[in-house]
């Protein structure tokens, strides 16, 4: 099986450069399943988990949002922020779920911004799911 080059860049700099048999990414059309010589295209991404199928095993990413681009060869991800799963403190993931969802309890009884609070507790479940997979 011919394998892509994948590249998952944040502002603050790249989280994982290496090759993959495959790569499965939810975007905002669905999720996909990227091999090599599919057809170019660019997708924004959900906050979601990005796995790359590798001959060693899985590697998983938690995705913050942002936008994948395939040319066939290569899969570039740029994501608002990543993080890998050896990477994730559970404890800090699991203390972000906790205050997300007090904001967003908070949002609900005072009809402030529950959009943030939402976003926010999507991006904290997202990083205990890879951790825990």
């Amino acid at each position: 099986m011919s394998e892509l080059k994948v590249s998952v860049v944040t502002p603050d700099g790249p989280v994982f450069e290496g090759n993959a048999n495959m790569v499965i990414a939810r975007t905002k059309a669905g999720e996909l399943g990227i091999l090599h010589g599919h057809v170019p295209l660019v997708a924004p991404l959900k906050i979601d988990i990005v796995r790359l199928k590798q001959d060693s095993g899985e590697e998983w990413i938690a995705v913050n949002g942002g936008f994948m681009e395939v040319n066939g060869e290569e899969v570039n991800i740029l994501a608002d922020t990543a993080e890998r799963e050896q990477d994730i403190d559970i404890d800090r993931a699991e203390r972000a779920k906790e205050h997300a969802e007090q904001r967003l309890k908070e949002a609900k009884e005072q009809k402030v911004d529950a959009i943030t609070a939402q976003v926010a507790l999507q991006k904290a479940i997202n990083r205990i799911h890879t951790k825990n997979h």
